[in-house]
């Protein structure tokens, strides 16, 4: 159950609230937010700021639990924590990330990737959606209770983390074994990174992730006496095709996910020699592995190290296969969990929509939540532009969002 008058006090409050959210997005998105695993910073300066909004807004007690990292000026990665008090013992959080991707080929956006515009209802910037929609959302849901001087039935809680794009061990894996980690097992957990265009999923399974860097070794030589040489790149370029064949090894379909099979594809490849006419000694290519959990990583790992080993043979060169990620998926939450119930209500009130729970491709910062044992949900209304150039939210999504956040908090317990 909720008070629907409540809740209405709150909707119209985080209506008025579009022009200060879109003033958000554009500040946030003014502080790029890179791990120096994609050549930059970290977050320290985007968490000051929204740190600084955050105490300005009247937000309780603003906590850090900050990951040391030697691999930034600040010498940290940093993890904001706040909870706004509810009138029962029950809590809600919503954990969001700070960090993003690069925004890739320049030549391929509109403008700047750092400077926000606002055109047809869309807020573009790097970011915007991944992950500042929703992060903004659930800061405006929460100052909407503060503002109209109410208190939600339950706790309201907002955890805004570092390093999810990268692999997280700087953020809510950082968090969870810290001894300041604020979570318990019966909280009601959101964490708005993945969703669908209408709102209707509710992501509570993730396939396993395991992201392999492949060095091949052969021998340079001038192109024109390649008997003088080994061609890694040639080499290389045969494995990728011969990796293909995972397609077939793992072929399992399980229609809880979308895309509903394992998918293995080669991504980044990294430069060999600068000019044509010599062949390359040495290349580098990476493969991003999405697989169903039914598989465990080490045969996946144990199938592609003997493809390795038969170009080895084939070709007189070396193959070294190094993760750069691996993630074996921890056990799915339960469909008939509080945190699904609650999301089905609040996103039929807002939005209209029938939600289900089912599984997906992409790895979302959840995975850590359910390998330590708590049930979370992963669920956004978002038009998936992540790591696309020109990436926009929609205005009505993070409004929209903002109100879903605020329902969970005040809805009873077991409505």
């Amino acid at each position: 159950m909720i008070r629907q008058d409540i809740f209405q006090r709150i909707s119209a409050r985080i209506d008025r609230y579009e022009a200060d959210m879109i003033r958000l997005q554009a500040e946030l998105t003014a502080i790029p937010a890179l791990a120096p695993e994609n050549g930059g910073d970290g977050e320290y300066r985007k968490s000051r700021r929204l740190k600084e909004l955050l105490e300005e807004y009247g937000f309780p007690e603003v906590r850090e639990i900050n990951a040391p990292d030697e691999l930034v000026s600040d010498g940290v990665r940093p993890n904001l924590v706040t909870l706004i008090p509810g009138r029962t013992g029950r809590r809600v959080w919503i954990l969001s990330h700070m960090d993003i991707v690069p925004p890739g080929e320049l030549s391929f956006w509109d403008g700047d990737p750092y400077t926000v515009r606002v055109r047809d209802g869309k807020v573009f910037g790097r970011g915007t959606e991944d992950n500042q929609q929703d992060l903004v959302a659930s800061v405006f849901a929460a100052k909407a209770f503060l503002d109209e001087g109410i208190v939600p039935e339950a706790a309201m809680g907002l955890a805004f983390v570092a390093d999810e794009e990268t692999a997280s061990h700087k953020g809510l894996d950082y968090i969870l074994q810290s001894p300041d980690n604020p979570f318990r097992r019966d909280d009601l957990l959101v964490v708005p990174d993945s969703g669908n265009e209408d709102g209707s999923l509710i992501e509570i399974a993730e396939k396993s992730i395991l992201w392999l860097r492949f060095e091949t070794i052969g021998k340079q030589c001038h192109a024109s006496r390649p008997d003088m040489g080994l061609n890694a790149f040639r080499a290389a370029s045969h494995l990728v095709v011969r990796l293909n064949g995972l397609h077939d090894r793992f072929a399992a379909a399980d229609p809880l996910f979308n895309p509903p099979r394992s998918t293995f594809e080669p991504t980044r490849k990294d430069a060999n020699v600068p000019n044509v006419n010599t062949i390359p000694g040495e290349d580098v290519f990476y493969l991003d592995c999405r697989v169903l959990p039914q598989y465990d990583l080490s045969e996946v790992e144990a199938v592609i190290r003997s493809m390795a080993d038969e170009i080895e043979k084939s070709f007189g060169v070396s193959v070294s296969v190094a993760p750069v990620q691996r993630i074996q998926s921890p056990p799915a939450t339960p469909a008939s969990s509080p945190v699904v119930s609650a999301l089905k209500n609040a996103i039929r009130d807002v939005y209209a929509v029938s939600a289900t729970p089912q599984g997906v491709g992409a790895g979302t910062v959840a995975a850590f939540f359910r390998a330590a044992g708590y049930p979370v949900a992963v669920w956004s209304r978002c038009r998936y532009m992540a790591h696309q150039p020109n990436e926009y939210c929609l205005l009505s999504s993070m409004m929209g969002n903002a109100k879903v956040f605020a329902h969970l908090a005040l809805q009873e317990a077991g409505s």
